[in-house]
């Protein structure tokens, strides 16, 4: 059932809904954004960009009436060419927000990856935003850029980016700040979690299967308290949305320095709880490699990782076939080796709900937001 949020207000200029957005509006935010707008009925217009097409992009069927063609545009948001069939709307109006949830998301990918289909995307995107004069422009982010420490990150601590990926949206952070005239609001993410997530809660829960499968302890390296905070994907929608309309309250814009807000739960989720919750929910071994084992990891990263993978991507692929799942999914346990790092990632996102009144719904990672991410997927037909 869609929440009523009381925020579905005229937008005050123009006595209308805000026109909406979203780029990367078929990723896995960018659908839960789409959506969650269209429930509450939240814009006059809303528009989703992205270079796949819906029908290759295991939209589940709750999404289906939201990602439709009349309001998709396939296109390269980073190329020029691109711009009118991306922002032109009737009558010569511009969009009010402009969410950035497009870029490369996948790790351990070369730095020219990033540089073009994440930092490239960003500045075009924002450049474009400020010469149109819309209203917010909002970059979706990582946590991944502070220098690690399992104390929680505040907005102005350390910088010291620990994957490709977050280097190249810190440097995106940092040049679009300085685009004149661009209303910015920069959100650092923990790790998104939620139904259908393929990313990092999917790949553990994909190990955690393999292990059950293969009647075999699953154990971490490193230490019970590293800190891999989480914030589910509902309240990360929420909070964009929060952000989009909280900006214009001011009576002089563009707000100097451009916002930053960490978006996390309050669960201080670590590899200890994730340990418990999937020892529970999996009803198998769990526990963590002595500081023998794990200070040779540090040393041979890649040698474990691959020998990690070896393991569990065989073992996936028989639970596949074994089920009759034929088709390709996106669940994999495929383990990245800079997901893999002894590096903590810990927000503190107290600011953002200072700031704005913003109230988490999803307050921690629970043994049943797990079973729930099981189900959905099996609803789709992708878990063995």
């Amino acid at each position: 059932m869609a929440e009523q949020v009381g925020s579905s207000s005229p937008a005050p200029a123009t006595g209308e809904k805000p026109a909406v957005l979203i780029i990367g509006g078929l990723g896995y935010t960018g659908r839960y954004l789409a959506k969650y707008i269209h429930d509450n009925n939240l814009s006059s217009e809303l528009r989703l960009v992205d270079k796949h097409l819906p029908e290759l992009a295991w939209l589940a069927p709750e999404f289906k009436q939201v990602c439709t063609r009349e309001r998709f545009v396939q296109a390269d948001a980073s190329r020029e060419q691109s711009f009118s069939r991306i922002f032109d709307r009737a009558g010569g109006k511009q969009f009010d927000y402009v969410f950035n949830l497009g870029g490369e998301t996948r790790y351990s990918q070369e730095d020219e990856v990033y540089k073009m289909r994440s930092y490239g995307l960003s500045m075009a995107m924002g450049k474009e935003a400020a010469r149109r004069k819309v209203k917010c422009y909002i970059e979706s982010s990582t946590g991944m850029v502070y220098k690690p420490d399992s104390h929680p990150r505040r907005e102005t601590d350390k910088l010291k980016p620990w994957s490709k990926l977050a280097k190249w949206k810190l440097q995106a952070e940092e040049d679009l700040a300085k685009i004149d005239g661009l209303n910015l609001v920069i959100m650092r993410m923990a790790h998104v979690y939620g139904p259908y997530t393929s990313k990092f809660l999917g790949t553990a829960l994909c190990m955690a299967r393999v292990y059950q499968f293969l009647g075999k302890e699953m154990r971490w390296l490193w230490k019970e308290d590293l800190r891999q905070n989480t914030v589910h994907v509902d309240d990360v929608s929420r909070a964009f949305w929060t952000a989009a309309e909280w900006y214009g309250t001011v009576p002089a814009l563009p707000r100097k320095p451009a916002p930053i807000f960490n978006i996390v739960d309050h669960g201080s989720t670590s590899q200890g709880v994730m340990s418990r919750l999937i020892h529970d929910t999996f009803n198998i071994e769990t526990g963590f490699h002595g500081t023998l084992i794990s200070a040779f990891a540090r040393l041979n990263l890649d040698h474990v990782v691959d020998e990690v993978n070896d393991e569990t991507l065989d073992p996936w692929a028989d639970l596949q076939t074994k089920a009759g799942i034929s088709q390709t999914t996106p669940l994999s346990p495929f383990m990245e080796k800079e997901l893999l790092k002894d590096t903590d990632l810990s927000l503190d996102g107290s600011k953002f709900e200072k700031e704005t009144g913003f109230k988490y719904q999803h307050e921690k990672l629970t043994k049943e937001g797990i079973e729930q991410i099981i189900e959905s997927y099996k609803a789709m037909g992708w878990w063995p």
